[in-house]
């Protein structure tokens, strides 16, 4: 059986020092995460990583600093029967931000498309991180490096 390919793009978006995080009230077993999701039919990886963040933050004004790398990763072991190439992207805000604010994704990729409310907070660099769920913490030592962080 082959699996079908999900394009995703995860956002590392961090201002100064801190990473920005989120947890869905409505759903804990969700865990914490990063911004991130579907690419688009034809969408370019870049426009699409900046949409998503976009749409599950409420930022604008995001700067893309660099593509960390990509990793694909084999679900099915999780009764998910499909494989994510995921695309880790840093991004950066600047100016004056919230330390923890509320944003409803209104359009998800996945589950029946009704609006989900994310809870965003800011975590510190490069100790500060919790685990983040399904691996979504891997490339955190790339995010390190070229921050020159540890």
């Amino acid at each position: 059986m082959t699996l079908p390919v999900k394009l995703k793009v995860m956002a590392y978006i961090t201002h100064g020092s801190r990473l920005l995080v989120f947890r869905q009230p409505e759903f804990p077993e969700a865990g914490i995460q990063v911004p991130g999701g579907s690419v688009s039919p034809d969408e370019p990886l870049d426009a699409a990583v900046l949409r998503e963040a976009h749409e599950e933050t409420g930022l604008s004004g995001l700067q893309i600093e660099a593509f960390l790398g990509d990793v694909i990763h084999d679900f099915s072991p999780r009764s998910r029967y499909e494989i994510h190439h995921r695309h880790y992207y840093h991004l950066t805000t600047s100016g004056e931000v919230a330390e923890r604010w509320n944003c409803y994704e209104n359009d998800p990729s996945e589950g029946d498309h009704t609006s989900i409310l994310f809870d965003l907070f800011w975590v510190d660099l490069p100790d500060g991180v919790p685990p983040l769920i399904a691996h979504m913490d891997e490339m955190i030592p790339y995010l390190n490096r070229r921050m020159n962080l540890g």
